[in-house]
């Protein structure tokens, strides 16, 4: 027999005699109070950074590693880059300019020698570099002295807090004689590990190797701090379940979970590192791809979907008087969702539209497909100058058919409110359109069989299970989810993974191409030059402005006062017309029909055209303070035009900016493709940012990190397709405990269904 995962040959006498170790949970979710030197303060200081328990600090992985060994100071030569252990020999500090460097520096010194430390254009270490006081720096030595790159604080004489003494009880924690402990031999054997506690802590029991762990910092929480709490806990990893199958580990020769923690913590190479945290980041996608396959499963086998049969008549006849001819992403569309309409489970699709890629046709053919089954059918949209532009999209595609619809807002008169919901509950409407006044319990349906949610991110899931409960009794409608934000494939899987998805990259045919410039303040006049000649020549523009007014608390132009200012000045002798989300609903009515029909030539607004708005004859959009937008808002809006014939251009001012603020606003110059431009704005701002996707229930993964870990995560969703294959539920008793840590990783009830 080999060993497990392994080469090495085990003899009967070698499996008699190793050791057996039974793991015990409750010792990782012991309060961190449970390691040496940390008391109820420190406790409460941690738990803010995110760490609650021991088994919190063991997933806490390192941010970095300093590949250096910790050298003697006599032996670094003038040159070399070093890391050193030193103490601050100095009385105090000293702290200089030299031109527009802010200096300081101190003494420093350990067994083998002395010299002077300095920072530069850190002032604020001054308060750290008191006499006695332990630091660990990497820097480069010079005949001069030492010129401190990374540095950290090792230690404080006399600086520990009564309540975080070793000695105290609360530092003691479980098993150590303080009041967390359980009487009784029961108590003495739970709290075995913690009581005996682990090997004494040192701040760089790696450096030996060549390999420091740094850990990222949090508010009260020193690195060093960090370091000697994991080194306590190290030990204790042995107390992990291990969540992946054993048949997959074998597969896959993955490590133990207990020994990836001890490698990532403590690792002996460079090589250690990164095979342990490959192995801990997959099995952290695992779990949540695992955790959203059951969510997936649970809600469609929770209650059935109407069954809508193969399209019908009406289906045929309004796709032959459509004006246009379908793309083939919106014909795959098709495809995709036919079967999802006629499973008998609730279909749940996410679809995905390149700006002006004909979403709305897709939605509008699932409608109809409900109303020829005999079942009503509901867009929803997050304002109502969505929902607005929403019902002028169906009267046109519709127009053909006279299908009948009805438009509820919060707006809607009391009359018309009254008659559209008398309709809906007899059954005599079929086809809705509205804002959240769809979900108040006023509204009832007769037999909703299919809902239709626009930009379904800025909705919350109880808004969304509303809706969903407004099905036929013991049903489930089906549900298409819309956005208009392209997703990148990482997000698609994470934030809604639970969802099928169907992607229209494709442009109908006509769209032009929009030439996108990033403009200074000093090019001003010759930006507006070229939107008074596309106005001259019978075209039409849009001015997007960051506020609807200004603020004292803001910088950005208002649209307004915008508007104002563009009368008087630029675009004097032109029509202008403003819309924003604070004008009454007639008015934002009136505003959009008169840019629709020609009547003003300049449409001054905020970002409520971002969606919905279709007129062919503007070609120039002016964004102003651009710097506060997304990559994905600005590429929105930059779809209002290039919708006709002509050549159409977007010119984006900003105020000055970051660095990744303007690497954003130079993708969005450089680049038309939406998906693409997703996937470079992930790039820059990581997976937390984009697309507000906390609140879109994406978690915050503490080992893997996306897009650098995209492959891993596919690899992680093939691997649960397939077991899911294989046995047929991941409740499976062979598959061990996989969904219990599942649950307990991403929190308890996080795998219940969640109504869309």
């Amino acid at each position: 027999m080999r060993s497990f995962a392994g080469e090495r040959e085990l003899t009967p006498a070698m499996l008699r005699e190793a050791p057996v170790h039974w793991p015990r949970p409750s010792v990782l979710a012991a309060s961190l109070q449970a390691l040496p030197g940390v008391g109820p303060k420190t406790a409460e200081r941690a738990a803010e950074a995110g760490v609650r328990t021991v088994g919190d600090l063991l997933l806490r992985v390192p941010s970095r590693y300093r590949d250096l060994r910790v050298r003697p100071l006599a032996e670094v030569e003038p040159g070399e880059r070093a890391t050193v252990l030193v103490e601050v020999l100095g009385s105090g500090p000293s702290r200089f300019r030299r031109g527009r460097l802010n200096m300081v520096s101190v003494k420093v010194g350990d067994p083998s020698g002395h010299v002077r430390a300095t920072w530069f254009n850190q002032p604020w270490v001054g308060k750290s570099l008191e006499q006695g006081n332990r630091l660990l720096l990497t820097g480069k030595r010079s005949p001069r002295g030492f010129a401190v790159q990374e540095w950290e604080l090792v230690d404080v004489p006399g600086a520990t807090e009564a309540a975080d003494s070793p000695s105290s009880p609360e530092a003691r924690g479980p098993g150590g004689g303080g009041s967390g402990s359980k009487a009784g031999p029961a108590g003495e054997a739970e709290n075995e590990d913690l009581a005996r506690g682990p090997r004494p802590p040192g701040p760089h029991a790696s450096e030996e190797d060549g390999l420091v762990p740094v850990h990222a910092a949090a508010e009260g929480l020193r690195p060093a701090r960090v370091r000697e709490w994991v080194e306590a806990a190290v030990p204790l990893a042995r107390n992990a379940i291990e969540p992946l199958p054993a048949a997959l580990r074998a597969r896959r020769r993955l490590a133990s979970v207990a020994d990836a923690l001890h490698a990532v913590h403590l690792p002996g190479s460079r090589e250690d590192v990164d095979a342990a945290r490959e192995r801990l980041a997959f099995e952290e996608l695992f779990l949540y791809q695992a955790l959203l396959a059951t969510r997936r499963r649970s809600r469609r086998t929770a209650r059935p979907a109407p069954r809508f049969g193969r399209p019908g008549e009406p289906v045929r006849r309004w796709l032959e008087s459509l004006p246009f001819e379908l793309t083939g992403d919106q014909r795959r569309a098709f495809e995709q969702i036919e079967p999802d309409l006629d499973s008998g489970e609730p279909m749940a699709r996410l679809l995905m539209g390149e700006v002006g890629s004909g979403k709305t046709v897709v939605a509008v053919y699932c409608m109809l497909r409900a109303l020829e089954a005999g079942y009503q059918a509901a867009l929803m949209a997050p304002t109502e100058t969505l929902a607005e532009q929403h019902a002028m999209t169906l009267g046109r595609l519709l127009a053909a058919e006279a299908t009948p619809f009805a438009l509820l807002t919060g707006s809607t008169p009391a009359a018309t409110r009254r008659r559209a919901r008398d309709r809906l509950a007899s059954g005599e409407l079929g086809l809705i359109v509205g804002t959240h006044a769809l979900i108040e319990p006023t509204v009832c349906f007769a037999r909703l069989g299919l809902v239709v949610v626009d930009e379904q991110h800025r909705f919350g899931v109880r808004q969304r299970s509303a809706l969903d409960a407004k099905g036929v009794e013991g049903m489930a409608p089906h549900v298409l989810h819309m956005t208009a934000t392209p997703i990148p494939r990482t997000l698609s899987l994470t934030a809604y993974g639970d969802l099928d998805t169907t992607a229209l990259r494709e442009l109908p045919a006509g769209r032009r191409p929009v030439r996108t410039w990033l403009v200074g303040e000093d090019e001003r006049a010759a930006a507006y030059e070229l939107v008074r000649r596309e106005l001259r020549a019978g075209r039409q523009a849009y001015v997007v402005c960051p506020l609807v007014t200004e603020s004292d608390k803001q910088d950005g132009r208002a649209a307004e006062e915008e508007a104002e200012r563009l009368r008087a000045g630029e675009l004097r002798g032109f029509s202008l017309g403003v819309l924003h989300g604070q004008m009454p609903s007639p008015a934002k009515a009136e505003a959009m029909r008169a840019f629709a029909a020609g009547e003003t030539d300049v449409l001054v607004a905020t970002t409520v055209i971002e969606v919905g708005i279709d007129v062919p004859n503007a070609t120039v959009m002016v964004i102003e303070g651009a710097e506060r937008f997304g990559v994905s808002q600005l590429h929105q809006l930059r779809g209002r035009v290039g919708r006709g014939e002509h050549s159409s251009h977007c010119l984006l001012f900003a105020a000055p900016a970051g660095e990744t603020a303007r690497r954003r606003l130079e993708a969005v110059a450089a680049h038309s493709d939406g998906f693409r431009l997703a996937e470079e704005d992930l790039r820059l701002r990581g997976e937390g940012e984009v697309l507000g996707t906390r609140q879109s229930g994406l978690p915050r993964f503490a080992v893997a990190s996306l897009p650098e870990d995209a492959e891993l995560l596919e690899e992680a969703r093939r691997e649960v397709g397939e077991l899911l294959r294989r046995h047929g539920s991941l409740a499976a008793p062979e598959l061990g405990p996989l969904l219990d840590a599942a649950r307990a990783r991403f929190g308890a009830g996080a795998a219940d269904p969640i109504p869309l």
